[in-house]
């Protein structure tokens, strides 16, 4: 592994968008192991356009100086810049300053820099996380060189502007607490770890936050502060990416800080793909799900869920028998007997309307030692219902789904005590504290409405009424075991 130093600066556009994009894209092929804070800088050297936002950042990658170079160029042109002259403003620009010991001129980058030393909006950001690195041609640190340029202009900046105003804590005129206000379907690109594999997603975020009687509202940009902070945070980190249970837990311990709050909610929902093959033809493919993420922050604790919802069809089960009945009577009227007309019906598919359907299921971790994997929550979806389906089927594969639906018809109740009843059964290690939440919604065929059943509660009571307990109805809700106190639907993003 080689170890590189570089900086990057933006002072077109949204600069800081543009660094953090640029640092999202550098982790493809890269470790980043340190990033400075964000230092403004007057342009310099006949650079045209307004002050630069500057940033150092230390990688590690197996790159030999020819591939990061190209690869460093890519970065650029993947945020955003184009063919310019040396002087234009620009969305992005990385310089590589250092790498490992190596003295070479390769392409259009010298390392070590060679005018390191004139460079002040690069010696100080770097100063800041490679103090004792060594300039080679004068001999002095990094430190030394910075020490010296520090009146130049340069000031250490904060993540986001700040203003006197302050409306939100502000008494409102109407002196009633609101129990959840913040941001609702946030994008943003995440970097996190499914089934051991690190992965890119697109992301939806809701952020919720209590609020007191006395103040006027939540400051809404500091839940995308809150955002920005975590993704700078982690790609600091000598990490990989967390899984998505520990990346809500985060976001939700920061604005419990940054919103002054009691308690706060988090949820992501992030589209995922799995390699699947058709059951007949074997074709591979991949199958696209929702990953969802859930915690809850109070009192400095946070408690985690993690969750799929995967789409699959259902036979309905009551018009099956109908027309099982009714051909019943039609072929004992066509002369065959009854035991024979019986025979013929349990050798054959009975007709039935179907339809597609979301099954949702949802674990309330209860410690960090504990997780789950979301292939096998799929799984258990999957396999509640009627038949999975593919977006990719031959003629055989089709007759296969629409055969074993037919053989295998389900109402929405019946695929939500599957869901639950192999849940229970995949993590029958799982301590009786553990939540459990299972929803399924059928988008009905032959009908103007959609057809939804829900059945949650702990593992502790879900146990005990299968072990003929009388059922309870104050079984623990998704709400209950986060500890919100407010309702909150396992289905949706809130």
């Amino acid at each position: 592994m080689h170890t590189v130093y570089l900086g990057i600066g933006s002072n077109l556009g949204d600069r800081q968008s543009n660094i953090l994009n640029a640092l999202q894209r550098l982790r493809r092929r890269c470790s980043v192991d340190a990033v400075s804070a964000f230092y403004e800088t007057p342009p310099m050297g006949g650079v045209e356009g307004p002050a630069f936002l500057n940033v150092a950042v230390r990688l590690s990658t197996i790159l030999e100086p020819q591939a990061l170079e190209h690869f460093l160029r890519e970065v650029e042109y993947g945020v955003g810049r184009q063919r310019m002259t040396p002087a234009s403003a620009r969305p992005i620009d990385i310089d590589l300053l250092a790498f490992d010991d190596l003295r070479e001129d390769f392409g259009r980058f010298e390392v070590p820099h060679p005018y390191l030393s004139e460079r002040p909006y690069n010696l100080v950001p770097l100063a800041e996380i490679a103090p004792n690195l060594r300039e080679p041609r004068s001999g002095q640190t990094i430190a030394e060189l910075a020490a010296a340029v520090r009146q130049a202009g340069i000031v250490r900046r904060e993540r986001s502007l700040h203003f006197n105003a302050n409306r939100q804590d502000e008494e409102p005129e109407v002196r009633l607490s609101i129990d959840r206000a913040g941001t609702t379907k946030l994008r943003r690109v995440v970097h996190l770890v499914v089934d051991g594999r690190a992965r890119t997603f697109n992301g939806e975020f809701s952020m919720l936050a209590d609020l007191p009687k006395d103040k006027s509202g939540v400051h809404m940009s500091r839940f995308t502060e809150a955002l920005e902070e975590a993704a700078l945070d982690v790609l600091a980190r000598d990490a990989s990416p967390a899984p998505i249970e520990d990346v809500v837990a985060t976001i939700a311990r920061e604005i419990v800080d940054t919103q002054r709050a009691l308690r706060a909610d988090v949820r992501l929902d992030a589209e995922f793909a799995l390699e699947r093959w058709t059951p007949v033809s074997g074709k591979r493919g991949e199958e696209t799900y929702r990953l969802i993420g859930i915690a809850h922050a109070e009192n400095g604790s946070v408690r985690r869920a993690v969750g799929v919802e995967a789409q699959g069809m259902t036979a309905c089960p009551c018009a099956q028998l109908m027309v099982r009945e009714h051909s019943r009577r039609e072929l004992v009227a066509a002369g065959f007997s009854a035991d024979d007309a019986e025979r013929a019906l349990d050798a054959l598919p009975i007709a039935t309307h179907n339809q597609r359907g979301r099954g949702t299921v949802l674990i309330g971790i209860p410690d960090e030692q504990r997780s789950v994997r979301a292939e096998d929550l799929v799984e258990i979806v999957e396999n509640s219902m009627s038949s999975e389906t593919y977006d990719l089927l031959k003629r055989p594969d089709e007759f296969f789904v629409v055969n074993k639906a037919h053989h295998n018809p389900k109402f929405v109740e019946d695929v939500v005590r599957g869901i639950a009843a192999r849940a229970l059964t995949m993590y029958d290690d799982f301590p009786d504290e553990t939540f459990l939440a299972a929803a399924h919604v059928n988008d009905e065929s032959i009908h103007k409405h959609d057809a939804f059943a829900e059945a949650y509660g702990t593992f502790g009571e879900l146990r005990e009424e299968l072990r003929g307990a009388e059922a309870s109805y104050a079984r623990t809700d998704l709400a209950g075991w986060l500890g919100t106190r407010r309702s909150l639907a396992v289905t949706g993003s809130w």
